[in-house]
């Protein structure tokens, strides 16, 4: 990659301009979406048990990448030797958020789901910025229209929740409403540890439904290869990231930390396993609380 690239246009550091998602352009008008990843925020925290805050997840998020704009040249990995993201290969675009209308989840579920869909016309590929894990839900039900795909979880608790006095779209009910979808076929939850907000009968359920459920402990002595085994291979896959998934010690500002979370590395190498294995069609990140 010719260094004279840096040299055409504003240098554009970090922190000038405005904060879209690794200062990718913005796209306003949803129904003019050319790119091959579109990102949106869903900024919606109505659905947490105990600390919110992960509605201003997605301002975070974006204003933390602007550190990683690597601009038109993309981003060299000696380790991988790899140039990841130029821009002739892959067109990323910030669509900016989903509305969020306060106390009615049911709506702003539906215009997070309405975003996704037009990310899903342009034929491109969703990622979307949290909010609590209930955004998953309304993506989700976005690829209604879709083919099957395998849904991989990576988080600290199972979310299997199907009901709790009345609550049914909550943070903890994603995983349980996503197992009611015909084109979901499978999951494998990674990273599920300590004393649960599903109680005993949601693994049960989440096992008689076709998922495989490992520990953060067990996904270390079983080691990746093993763990990859019970991935189907080469099919669809989307991808839902708690960051509560990671130890505290290196994502604290989230609403429920769980101790004895994953490591970096680790993460980043079983999503670069599992995109080898076949195609990611959509992916989340959800529970990023920046004030905590």
């Amino acid at each position: 990659m010719s260094n004279n690239q840096y040299d055409q246009g504003r240098l554009n550091l970090p922190f000038v301009g405005i904060c879209t998602f690794g200062k990718y352009p913005y796209v306003e008008n949803w129904d003019g979406i050319e790119a091959d990843l579109a990102v949106m925020g869903a900024p919606f925290d109505s659905g947490s048990q105990y600390r919110t805050g992960s509605r201003m997840g997605p301002r975070s998020i974006r204003e933390a990448s602007t550190l990683f704009s690597f601009g038109h040249a993309g981003a060299y990995d000696h380790e991988d030797d790899i140039t990841y993201l130029p821009s002739e290969t892959t067109k990323i675009v910030d669509i900016g958020d989903a509305d969020i209308v306060h106390t009615d989840t049911l709506k702003s579920h539906e215009n997070i789901k309405y975003g996704v869909k037009k990310i899903l016309n342009a034929k491109a590929i969703p990622i979307v910025l949290g909010g609590d894990h209930s955004i998953n839900i309304p993506c989700i039900d976005a690829f209604e229209n879709e083919k099957e795909f395998h849904l991989i979880q990576i988080d600290a608790h199972l979310d299997f929740v199907d009901e709790r006095h009345g609550v049914r779209y909550g943070h903890g009910n994603p995983m349980r409403r996503a197992s009611e979808k015909k084109n979901v076929k499978g999951m494998t939850q990674i990273g599920i540890r300590n004393v649960s907000s599903t109680a005993k009968d949601g693994y049960e359920d989440a096992r008689s439904r076709g998922s495989n459920i490992f520990s953060v402990r067990q996904y270390r002595n079983l080691g990746l290869s093993k763990i990859l085994e019970v991935i189907p291979k080469n099919k669809r896959y989307y991808i839902t990231v708690d960051i509560d998934a990671f130890d505290p010690s290196i994502a604290a500002g989230t609403g429920t930390p769980s101790h004895g979370g994953f490591y970096y590395y680790e993460v980043l190498e079983l999503l670069d396993a599992i995109i080898q294995r076949g195609d990611v069609i959509g992916m989340d990140l959800v529970e990023v609380a920046p004030r905590l």
